[in-house]
């Protein structure tokens, strides 16, 4: 709904309502639809409530010809123009104006239930978008007022960031893996998985002394055996001195 004074919209219309003389309200307690004389109206006919711009109108009507009884503009509701009496939801106390500066207080009363209800929330339901519309209004006025703040980077402009997470994780390097299933790690200089190689010149070595000692034993005899209680050692007496002289005699070691 634009804010236009020439453009007048429906916002609700009730085809029976009632008109009541009230009396002057005695105190504060507010306005009791039970001391009105609410069998005998002063008034019966149409209701219309219309918008034009921020206000609403209250339209009272003939039914048939739609000639105009009265109308109450409507600037705030709740307010001072609608207000609801103390013992009914479907009767309410309107001021009404003739256009040449006076007023007057009259009962309004509605059949159904569910009129004075539909009455209610249309007015609720104007008021709802006037104010709305104001609080845009005054965002559009300060967005005008207030400069812009302008976040974006001007030509040739850089950002340095610094990320000290990384840092730290470069410092603390890799911590080396644990070798599976419990093992040690192999000494420097050794391949995971390889094999210690044994100290160089030593296995020939003593392969070489060996046999020159079992070659240098040959010709020598060797030492007298203790007394036995093998029952076979005379025949391993006699295979040993047949050896020997073989030896002796050729210096080859014969078989028998």
């Amino acid at each position: 709904m634009a804010e236009d004074n020439s453009y007048e919209s429906m916002l609700c219309v009730k085809p029976e309502v009632h008109v009541y003389k009230i009396p002057p309200r005695a105190s504060n307690r507010g306005y009791r639809a039970a001391d009105w004389k609410l069998d005998e109206p002063s008034w019966s006919g149409r209701m219309k409530i219309t918008a034009k711009g921020k206000i609403a109108y209250i339209k009272l009507e003939d039914k048939n010809t739609g000639e105009l009884f009265a109308q109450a503009p409507v600037e705030q509701y709740p307010g001072c123009v609608v207000e609801s009496v103390s013992d009914s939801s479907r009767y309410f106390v309107i001021r009404i104006e003739d256009g040449n500066g006076r007023h007057a207080f009259i009962g309004l009363g509605f059949a159904d239930r569910g009129d004075s209800f539909d009455f209610n929330v249309a007015l609720q339901d104007h008021f709802k978008w006037v104010k709305q519309e104001g609080e845009i209004a005054k965002q559009e006025a300060s967005d005008i007022v207030a400069p812009k703040l302008d976040l974006s980077f001007k030509e040739g402009q850089t950002i340095k960031i610094s990320i000290g997470n990384i840092k730290k994780r470069e410092a603390g390097g890799a911590k080396p893996r644990g070798m599976a299933g419990g093992l040690l790690p192999p000494p420097p200089g050794v391949k995971a998985g390889g094999v210690i190689p044994p100290p160089v010149g030593q296995l020939p070595v003593l392969a070489v002394q060996t046999n020159t000692a079992s070659l240098l034993d040959l010709g020598s005899p060797g030492p007298a055996a203790p007394p036995s209680t093998d029952v076979w050692g005379d025949f391993t007496s006699a295979g040993a001195n047949s050896n020997q002289d073989g030896v002796k005699a050729g210096g080859w070691v014969q078989f028998s």
